[in-house]
């Protein structure tokens, strides 16, 4: 076959080729899809702004709404106050911090504060001790040289802190260190001493403060220098928390003891003084 004839067939064969037709359902759907996609594009990004919480199709909207989120609620300090009252009450909390005079051991007064039942401050000073500080154990007492420039002389807050306890329930914790460095005395039935109420204790000799006030109120104090508002306010709320229980282990503790008081010693019968009647026949 000539090349003539070749170019002539295959030119035979493009004139004979019918162009194929497409379904006439498939075409509207076609022209639909491109209409739709065409038409949405300018609204995609406007539909995303659109959402909200009150809109059901976002997500964002229905994870805000979810009731278990979590929300960050502040904690409470349980040592604080529940109102304002500062006024004087039947049971007094108190509390001091000592400062080191002579070669730096022995104790002097160097703060003084006093609480009342609701844990208000009635009486908070800082005391200029009689003998010459030599150190101020400020990483315990928090008190520093400063404070003790204008602070109270001693005998002027031992007078006032004497007539804030008189009468009153005196309720702290080691009591005896602080009634010594105010030279001071209470009656012990009006001492309420969390170093030393029994059912505190369990089994052990003593707890400190820092310690009971974690295990039964859930309360942190004395991290570093010691605050006595805190550490007055701490005892005042473990003797509330007991009141009911730990004054009728009071009351119980009186009624015996006057019964022992009570009870007369046996008179002993000299040996002068017996009956010529009660001698031996002979």
């Amino acid at each position: 076959m000539s090349s003539s004839d070749l170019n002539r067939k295959q030119k035979t064969k493009k004139t004979n080729t019918k162009p194929v037709q497409l379904n006439p359902n498939w075409s509207l759907l076609q022209q639909k899809l491109k209409s739709d996609y065409h038409g949405n594009k300018g609204n995609t990004r406007k539909s995303f702004s659109n959402d909200s919480p009150d809109n059901p199709s976002s997500i964002l909207g229905k994870r805000k709404e979810r009731p278990d989120s979590e929300v960050d609620v502040p904690k409470i300090d349980p040592l604080t106050p529940v109102n304002d009252d500062s006024s004087l009450t039947d049971e007094v909390a108190m509390d001091c911090e000592m400062v080191g005079v002579g070669q730096g051991t022995k104790s002097a007064l160097g703060r003084v504060t006093l609480v009342n039942k609701w844990g208000n401050v009635l009486y908070d000073e800082f005391v200029r001790p009689v003998e010459r500080v030599v150190d101020f154990r400020t990483h315990i007492s928090g008190i520093r040289p400063r404070d003790l420039r204008k602070a109270k002389d001693f005998r002027v807050a031992q007078t006032k802190v004497a007539e804030l306890i008189k009468g009153k329930i005196l309720v702290g914790h080691a009591l005896h260190n602080d009634l010594k460095a105010l030279l001071l005395t209470h009656p012990k039935q009006d001492i309420r001493d969390t170093a030393e109420y029994q059912p505190f204790l369990k089994g052990k000799p003593r707890k400190s403060l820092k310690h009971l006030t974690s295990e039964i109120l859930g309360a942190d104090i004395q991290n570093g220098e010691h605050c006595p508002i805190d550490d007055a306010r701490a005892a005042m709320m473990l003797y509330q928390k007991h009141r009911q229980e730990w004054e009728k282990n009071v009351k119980d503790q009186t009624r015996m003891w006057l019964k022992q008081t009570k009870r007369k010693p046996k008179k002993k019968v000299k040996q002068g003084n017996a009956s010529t009647n009660d001698s031996p026949l002979v």
